[in-house]
């Protein structure tokens, strides 16, 4: 869900929310998606570029539409694993900061979305090099074991590792201050990528006489986005709290991040971290960047945080009837076309007070 405007934190707000995170998330939503590759002088249109991502952009422009698309894709998945929640990953496009300063803390909620937007970079360019839009990539020809029985090594192996290393370069380049909240994204930069490669699998394409397979000839491939998204969405709700720590080192002060409660495991690399308590997101607040859930369509039946009861934060909700035209009695010709006829039907709609 897009919104075209949010409060005035916008104009007063905007130089605070932009230091916190990554601004060139905004090329996901902006013109350089559509256009950017086509010239190299683009690459310093793009707002919020770190001198090292601006390096690695005019260096690797050609995959540059492919990192916009991972961002593009991440925003997506978010938006649909928290589509019934009280925040909803909504994005602001009238703004560089795409999020607001929902971001600006480190909660489970930025948490997540790093992950899932690096996550997001590491796919899109990986997909991008196996299907030949990226001459400076191609095939991964060094994963291949012995074959199977019954299967041999073929097609086009998707290359993970540099799908990755291209999310690593760009979206932890600016990572680099001693402070906490450059370790955690980092760590959760670095889990958003870990799940892909965790969830490579073999995929196999069957070849004989009548689709026999006789012979089948297999590769890595990565999964459909929507399994990273279930499995993030999974660690979200498992993520690890943490504190802050300040030690002295060469360089000056450092801050590191330890588990908060010890009788917990500690988090691995696959494990989200965070170390800021959540808003709880029920009324509009341009401080924190939540909009609040009056007018959100609520489930009345169900009682998670979906229903009405939790997402509309105990004020209770009003109905309204729907009228929807649909197709029904459809019915198969032989052949072949189906035959519909429309429908309408009255449905009751939630929203929160």
């Amino acid at each position: 869900m897009i919104y075209l405007g949010y409060f005035l934190f916008l104009f007063c707000g905007l130089t605070r929310v932009m230091a916190s995170y990554p601004i060139w998330w905004s090329l996901a939503v902006g013109h350089q998606y559509t256009s950017l590759g086509t010239q190299p002088i683009l690459c310093s249109s793009i707002p919020g570029l770190v001198p090292k991502q601006l390096r690695f952009c005019r260096n690797y422009v050609e995959i540059m539409p492919s990192v916009a698309e991972g961002v593009k894709i991440g925003i997506q998945e978010c938006q649909h694993q928290f589509r019934g929640r009280r925040w909803n990953c909504t994005t602001i496009n009238d703004s560089l900061a795409i999020f607001g300063p929902v971001l600006d803390k480190a909660t489970r909620e930025s948490a997540f979305v790093h992950a899932i937007a690096s996550a997001g970079v590491a796919f899109a360019v990986t997909r991008a090099c196996s299907e030949g839009s990226a001459t400076i990539c191609g095939c991964d020809t060094r994963r291949k074991g012995p074959p199977g029985e019954g299967w041999k090594w073929g097609g086009c192996s998707e290359d993970v590792e540099f799908g990755s290393m291209v999310s690593r370069e760009f979206a932890d380049a600016r990572e680099n201050r001693p402070d906490a909240r450059s370790a955690m994204n980092r760590h959760n930069n670095e889990a958003g990528r870990v799940s892909i490669t965790d969830h490579m699998y073999l995929k196999c394409k069957c070849h004989g006489l009548s689709g026999s397979c006789e012979v089948k000839t297999c590769w890595w491939s990565q999964p459909d986005f929507r399994v990273i998204g279930d499995y993030m969405k999974d660690k979200y709700d498992s993520a690890s709290e943490m504190v802050v720590e300040k030690h002295r080192e060469s360089r000056g002060w450092v801050e590191t991040l330890r588990p908060k409660y010890t009788f917990f495991k500690p988090p691995t690399e696959t494990d989200l971290v965070y170390y800021e308590s959540s808003p709880n997101f029920c009324e509009p607040n341009p401080e924190t960047g939540s909009f609040g859930t009056r007018d959100r369509i609520c489930n009345l039946t169900s009682h998670g945080i979906d229903g009405c009861d939790l997402l509309c934060c105990g004020r209770g909700h009003n109905t309204r009837t729907e009228k929807r035209k649909e197709k029904c009695h459809c019915i198969f010709h032989w052949c072949c076309y189906v035959s519909c006829q429309e429908c309408t039907r009255v449905y009751d709609v939630h929203t929160c007070k």
